[in-house]
């Protein structure tokens, strides 16, 4: 079978509109292409999802240029149109296949991006009904962990925790998403002894915002916060200010409570 590229425009361009086009540079001359080459052609035999066109850059020198190939074997996926991820030098086989699930589309990283838009929207039932099939599938996805703590936190703490603790991530803001939640839960877990909160003029209202969280009354809570904030900022070890830059967090930065309630937090720090 032939993977040589006939006209670029339509092989590659039109055709990663409808499925990814995996393209590989490379050159007659270049040992390591024919290393990869092969390689490449036994995955792209196996796949369903894409395809392979290979671009020999002395015959094809104008898109070489175009996306910028310096140094060949050099290989990028190409979807609607746009280099979506890109690598150069040869790789293993399993390592190619690891990075082709990582970039390519899939439903699990749909539903994953779908549940992100909707808790950022504060749709929390909906990130729910699309995170529970990833998590049936796969309980130890950890991005599906982390958000689906981030939708149960008010509405079930216990499994919101166990997920929390439960999920490792890298990537940075889904742990500040992960320490929002366990920042949430231990306040929520310390509310239920206020005994256990320093006597203070500020004590009541710290109190009240918890019992406003436990009550599922956010804005609530976040307008006590941001008072205890403005009045003793170091109560609770500034408890406060954690609380409610946790709950800009959760909420999302375009959701209404965080767009109404962040300069009055922001001003009240000063």
């Amino acid at each position: 079978m032939s993977y040589e590229v006939n006209n670029f425009q339509t092989d590659v361009i039109d055709a990663s509109a409808d499925d990814p086009v995996l393209v590989d540079f490379w050159a007659p001359w270049c040992g390591p292409c024919r290393q990869l080459s092969p390689v490449l052609e036994s995955l792209a035999e196996e796949a369903d999802d894409w395809s392979l066109v290979k671009v020999n850059v002395d015959d094809n020198q104008a898109p070489a240029q175009q996306y910028g190939v310096r140094g060949i074997p050099a290989v990028k996926l190409f979807m609607d149109g746009e280099v979506a991820a890109e690598f150069t030098g040869v790789k293993p086989e399993h390592q190619i296949q690891r990075w082709l699930d990582e970039n390519l589309p899939s439903e699990e990283k749909s539903r994953i991006d779908q549940a992100t838009e909707a808790l950022d929207e504060g749709n929390h039932q909906e990130a729910e009904h699309l995170l529970w099939p990833v998590l049936e599938d796969n309980p130890e996805h950890d991005d599906a962990q982390v958000l689906m703590a981030r939708a149960l936190v008010f509405k079930d703490a216990d499994r919101a925790q166990v997920l929390a603790d439960e999920a490792e991530v890298a990537d940075p803001d889904l742990r500040q998403m992960r320490e929002s939640v366990r920042t949430i839960l231990r306040l929520l877990e310390r509310g239920e002894d206020p005994s256990s909160f320093p006597e203070n003029g500020v004590k009541d209202t710290y109190v009240a915002a918890i019992e406003a969280l436990d009550d599922q009354d956010v804005e609530t809570a976040l307008q006590n916060f941001i008072e205890v904030v403005r009045t003793n900022r170091d109560y609770d070890d500034d408890g406060a200010r954690k609380a409610c830059i946790a709950l800009f967090t959760l909420l999302g930065e375009q959701h209404p409570l965080t767009q109404e309630h962040r300069r009055t937090f922001d001003m009240a720090l000063y």
